[in-house]
């Protein structure tokens, strides 16, 4: 390899590992902002656990129609992926999870509900319906949005249009381990948001501290069970979906971070062996000049 094709190459691994640097630093940021956002989220899921306990002995629930339980022959999938890649294989295991998730259903009986353009766009290369598509570049996350979606799944659901309501997503456990995870929004049950709520409970740690959920056997709802439970429901599963995003906006800056550090000590790794190959070659032709003189001379002597 001529010397020049080195200098070349040592020095468009610099300009890598010059931006690999700055787009660790701004994931980095970006992180703590929604690792922070997604921790303090979870009292709030517990909250709406809490919420459901306490309902779920009401008639009025069991008889509400995003909580009938039917035989699951049409799906709806929500996938939350990010737009952006350079993630590691964050979006890539999101993916497979919801695939294997749908697996045993035929194309035609899966609706796609794509929040990011990871998932819409290997969906829609596989020929399932893509019903909405939503951009994931904001690291703001509007719960309105969340609602939005909600109300169309609820609507499609007591209709009869899907049996089932599904979410792919990112589980945050910590900054080097992120989960594809897949979750039932609808029909709501306990035991859905009971496993939920238990996946994102931490090992150890403050939030890890959590105490045990008491529902009483028996209380009275002002102005009636029915209304009270139709205001709530909505959003219960609001609540679930807007928390689910925001642990999956976590993963994928805390992926992002320990990818683009990993490929800043890569690069930082290539430049130094290029270094130590061009200062070889170099010598190697330094001692060949030196001794080609050395030769010509001894020849001229003679």
């Amino acid at each position: 390899m001529a010397l020049k094709d080195i200098k070349t190459k040592i020095a468009a691994t610099h300009r890598t590992h010059k931006v690999t640097r700055a787009m660790e630093a701004v994931s980095a940021v970006k992180m703590r902002k929604t690792q922070a956002a997604a921790l303090s989220g979870r009292s709030y899921a517990r909250a709406a656990l809490g919420i459901l306990a306490r309902l779920s002995g009401s008639a009025d629930l069991a008889r509400h129609p995003l909580a009938q339980a039917r035989k699951a022959e049409k799906i709806a999938l929500v996938i939350l992926t990010s737009d952006k890649g350079l993630a590691g294989a964050l979006n890539s295991g999101v993916i497979k999870a919801a695939a294997e998730a749908i697996a045993p259903y035929e194309s035609a009986a899966v609706t796609v509900y794509a929040y990011g353009k990871k998932g819409e766009e290997y969906f829609a290369r596989r020929g399932y319906r893509i019903a909405r598509a939503f951009e994931n570049k904001a690291d703001t996350i509007e719960l309105s949005v969340m609602e939005e979606l909600v109300a169309e799944l609820s609507r499609g659901f007591a209709a009869g249009q899907y049996d089932e309501v599904l979410v792919a997503y990112s589980n945050f456990k910590s900054t080097f381990e992120q989960v594809p995870s897949v979750r039932r929004l609808l029909p709501l049950a306990l035991a859905d948001v009971t496993r939920l709520v238990a996946d994102i409970i931490p090992e150890k740690g403050k939030w890890s501290e959590t105490r045990a959920i008491e529902s009483p056997a028996a209380y009275a709802m002002e102005p009636d069970d029915s209304n009270v439970i139709d205001i709530l429901v909505p959003r219960l599963v609001a609540v679930s979906l807007y928390h689910l995003l925001l642990e999956s906006k976590a993963s994928e800056h805390s992926a992002r971070m320990v990818a683009m550090k990993s490929a800043s000590d890569k690069s930082k790794e290539v430049a130094h062996d290029l270094t130590r190959l061009f200062n070889k070659i170099r010598q190697a032709a330094i001692t060949r000049e030196v001794s080609e003189i050395i030769s010509g001379r001894e020849a001229l002597a003679a």
